[in-house]
C-alpha cells in the first residue's frame, strides 16, 4: 500500500520509512508544490492541515506528522513552534539551552500528532505519541536531527547518542506510527 507522508523533511521519510520496516507500506513525499500553511494552534490542527494538502496534491492516502518539543519551564514553548524557535537547527539548540541556563526544572517532552486522510482529505485516523525527558545542560551526540543532542530521554543519554533503532523504540514519533501502522493493517489492508 502507497501512503504519502506529508513532509518536506527528508529525515523524517528516513525515520518514517525504518520504523514501519516491513515493506508492506510505502511511504513516498508529497507531490511538487507541497507547501501547507500550518497556522493551526494545535499539533493535531497542523497535522490535519499538512495531510489534507499532500492527499488534495496527490488523490491518495496521506499520513502527516506535527511534532516538537514542549518544555515545562518555558510554559510548554517552542511546542508548536519548534521548527520556527531560530533559523537554523544550531540556532534553536543554542536559543533553548540560553533560555534554561538558570533553571533547575528541565523536564520537558516531544510531541507527535499523526492524521492519516484519504485521497479526499476525509480524517480516517489520529494519534499522539509522546516521549518524556529532560533538556540537558550541553550538546551530545551525532545521531538524529532537531533537539536530539539535547533531549535526555535517559538520565545519562540523548536521543542523538542512541542508535536508530534505540531511538525508534522510545521516540513519539515511533510510537505515534506503530499506531497508525496497527489501524491501517486492520483496517485498511
Amino acid at each position: 500500500m502507497k501512503i504519502v507522508f506529508a513532509t518536506g523533511n527528508p529525515h523524517k521519510l528516513k525515520e518514517i520509512q525504518e520504523i514501519a520496516g516491513d515493506g508492506d507500506i510505502e511511504f513516498v513525499l508529497p507531490a511538487e508544490g507541497f507547501n501547507p500553511v500550518e497556522d493551526g494552534e494545535t499539533f493535531e490542527e497542523n497535522s490535519l492541515i499538512k495531510a489534507r494538502e499532500a492527499a488534495k496534491l496527490s488523490g491518495n492516502y496521506s499520513l502527516a506528522d506535527d511534532s516538537g518539543l514542549c518544555v515545562d519551564a518555558l510554559s510548554g514553548a517552542p511546542g508548536i513552534h519548534s521548527a520556527r524557535y531560530a533559523d537554523t537547527a544550531q540556532a534553536r539548540i543554542d536559543k533553548l539551552l540560553n533560555a534554561l541556563d538558570d533553571c533547575e526544572n528541565r523536564s520537558a517532552k516531544f510531541v507527535c500528532a499523526m492524521t492519516l486522510v484519504d485521497g479526499q482529505g476525509n480524517l480516517i485516523y489520529k494519534t499522539r505519541g509522546e516521549c518524556s525527558g529532560e533538556i540537558s545542560r550541553k550538546q551530545s551526540g551525532t545521531n538524529g536531527f532537531g533537539y536530539d543532542p539535547v533531549f535526555l530521554v535517559e538520565k545519562n543519554r540523548t536521543m542523538a547518542e542512541m542508535s536508530e533503532d534505540e531511538k525508534n523504540l522510545v521516540s513519539h514519533r515511533g510510537k505515534a506510527l506503530r499506531d497508525v501502522i496497527k489501524f491501517i493493517k486492520s483496517e485498511l489492508m
